[in-house]
């Protein structure tokens, strides 16, 4: 079931390899993101402006040997961090956090 949650004059969006998105995610709707990854055909998630060049973006990666790679970078204040986590919630709440500052 594909799981697609627009909303009116939102500013970013996650979005899965396989093409499920939420604008403006909660902590709860990255959670359940991340819990719908799989090695097969679905193995990351975006978070990015929803404008034609985004300046910043997120990105959770499922790993084959387990965890997760995450990801955040922002252009315009030259802030990388590239991490692994095997907790998916403290993932989705870092990220919540990470994206409020955007």
């Amino acid at each position: 079931m594909a799981l697609h949650f627009a909303v009116e004059n939102a500013s970013h969006r996650a979005e899965t390899e396989s093409g499920d998105f939420v604008d403006e995610p909660s902590e709860d709707a990255i959670f359940m993101l991340i819990g719908d990854l799989n090695l097969t055909d679905n193995t990351f998630i975006t978070i990015e402006p929803l404008v034609d060049a985004p300046a910043w973006y997120a990105s959770i990666s499922l790993l084959a040997e387990g965890g997760y790679e995450v990801e955040y970078r922002d252009a315009r204040r030259s802030d990388h961090r590239l991490t692994t986590e095997t907790d998916t919630s403290k993932i989705a709440k870092d990220t919540v956090i990470w994206l409020a500052h955007r």
